[in-house]
C-alpha cells in the first residue's frame, strides 16, 4: 500500500516537475560568427561601422506555441548587438577596410540590423515529433558619396524534436542561425563595392 503510494506520489512529482520544466523561460546568450569568405575591396579607408537591433522586443517567442508567458524565449538586445558589432567591424576589416564606431562627413558606412529574430512552434505532422521554426532577418546598409545600398538577407531553419530543446540547445540553433545570415550579408559584393567608391 505505502509502495503504491510512493510511485504513485513519484509520478506525480516527476510529471510535475517535467511540466515545469517545459514551461519554463529561457534567457539565451547567443555567439554568432561569420565564417564566410568576404569580398576584398578595401584599401585601408576607414568605414564607419554600427550594429543595431530593429526588433520590437527582446522576446522571440516560446516554446510552448501559445501565449504562455511563463514559457518565452528571450534573447536581449544588450548582450547580442554588441556580439554583432564585433563580428561587422571583423568582417569589413577582413574586406580591407579600418573600421571605427565614429562616424564622420564624408566616410562610408556600414549598418548591420537585426531586423527579426523569431522562434516559433510547428506543427511536423509526425506522431511524438513537434518542431521549431527559426528566423532570422538582418538588414545590411552602406552608405558612400550620397549613394545607398540596402540588402536583406533572411535565414530560417526548422528543427524536429520528441523533447523540447533546452535553453543550450536554443541558443546553439539560433546562433548558427544568424551566423548564416551574416555569412550572407557579408558575401553580398554590393555592399564592399559601394564602400569601396
Amino acid at each position: 500500500m505505502l509502495r503504491r503510494q510512493f510511485i504513485r506520489m513519484s509520478g506525480v512529482l516527476l510529471a510535475s516537475a517535467w511540466l515545469a520544466g517545459c514551461a519554463s523561460p529561457q534567457y539565451l546568450q547567443l555567439s554568432p560568427e561569420r565564417n564566410a569568405d568576404v569580398p576584398q575591396t578595401g584599401s585601408g579607408q576607414q568605414v564607419t561601422v554600427i550594429a543595431q537591433d530593429g526588433r520590437d522586443s527582446d522576446i522571440i517567442g516560446n516554446r510552448a506555441g501559445g501565449n504562455m508567458s511563463t514559457a518565452q524565449i528571450t534573447v536581449s538586445s544588450h548582450e547580442l548587438i554588441p556580439r554583432l558589432q564585433e563580428e561587422a567591424e571583423r568582417a569589413v576589416r577582413d574586406m580591407g577596410f579600418n573600421p571605427t564606431t565614429e562616424p564622420a562627413n564624408g566616410r562610408p558606412s556600414l549598418t548591420l540590423e537585426l531586423a527579426n529574430l523569431n522562434y516559433a512552434r510547428g506543427e511536423s505532422g509526425q506522431p511524438l515529433v513537434d518542431e521549431a521554426r527559426l528566423e532570422g532577418v538582418f538588414r545590411a546598409i552602406a552608405k558612400n558619396k550620397g549613394t545607398t545600398y540596402t540588402g536583406t538577407y533572411t535565414s530560417r531553419r526548422t528543427q524536429g524534436y520528441a523533447l523540447k530543446p533546452d535553453a543550450d540547445s536554443n541558443a546553439r540553433m539560433l546562433s548558427d542561425l544568424l551566423s548564416d545570415g551574416m555569412n550572407r550579408a557579408f558575401s553580398d559584393p554590393e555592399l564592399g563595392r559601394l564602400l569601396a567608391r
